[in-house]
């Protein structure tokens, strides 16, 4: 007898607190069999899994599990007529590798189901008082990843220079000082307002404010997991931010 085949639920789990997951979200986690979890998950999250949990993280600069190893592991699971959740930080289509998992569970014939979530880059530095479209400051948000893969083009600094938008860099920490030597190269100016902010909506939260040439010595003192805010708008963070416990840094004496 031929086992019925589930959907695969890719599944978003947000910037963190459990309490910012979709109702969907939520009910495809506790249903699941097998949960593929993504090493930045908050605990309080996986908590939530009744079935099995598998980790199969991936951190740049890390260790990390193979893309291929997931999509087989997903496929396998899948195949055994198990629930399979992929559970995913944020939104699986934001920087989550979520476009190439649909397409390899799709080209093996099995159904998927793509469950959003918040993105960091929008819901991380809101914890932080940050409004990333604020029209007093900004007409529009890019978000965009400082850490570009293998094989793949590095965004183009000068043209986001240029832009008037705010920027969001993802996966950008490692790399900050080369970035904004790129957008300082073209012609951005050095006291244009920017901010990191640390592991949002999580107990570790933590954010930083200063400016486009002290970003890299606050993404420092911070470190990752983190967002890099650079506009008008990140000098509307709150000195206290919303989302407790925060410590707030700032570098002007």
């Amino acid at each position: 007898m031929n086992k019925e085949l589930h959907p695969v639920s890719l599944v978003g789990a947000g910037p963190g607190d459990p309490e910012l997951l979709t109702v969907r979200a939520l009910k495809r986690i506790e249903a699941a069999d097998v949960v593929l979890a993504d090493d930045l998950i908050d605990a309080r999250v996986l908590a939530l899994v009744k079935g099995r949990l598998l980790r199969v993280g991936k951190r740049g600069g890390c260790i990390s599990t193979d893309q291929g190893f997931i999509h087989a592991l997903m496929l396998r699971e899948a195949r055994a007529g198990h629930r399979v959740v992929r559970l995913k930080g944020g939104d699986p289509f934001v920087f989550g590798r979520g476009g190439e998992e649909v397409t390899a569970l799709r080209a093996a014939g099995l159904e998927v189901e793509v469950v959003s979530g918040l993105t960091s880059g929008i819901a991380g530095v809101a914890a932080v008082g940050i409004p990333v479209t604020d029209r007093r400051a900004s007409p529009g948000v890019v978000l965009v990843t400082g850490h570009p893969g293998e094989g793949c083009a590095e965004p183009d600094w000068a043209l986001l220079a240029r832009c008037g938008l705010t920027l969001v860099v993802y996966m950008g920490v490692a790399r900050c000082a080369h970035i904004v030597q790129q957008l300082q190269a073209a012609g951005l100016p050095a006291q244009t307002p920017a901010a990191v902010v640390h592991a949002a909506h999580t107990e570790h939260q933590r954010h930083a404010v200063g400016t486009l040439a002290e970003l890299p010595e606050l993404a420092l003192r911070l470190g990752s997991p983190a967002l890099l805010v650079i506009g008008a708008v990140a000098a509307l963070a709150d000195a206290v931010a919303l989302a407790a416990p925060v410590r707030a840094l700032a570098l002007r004496g």
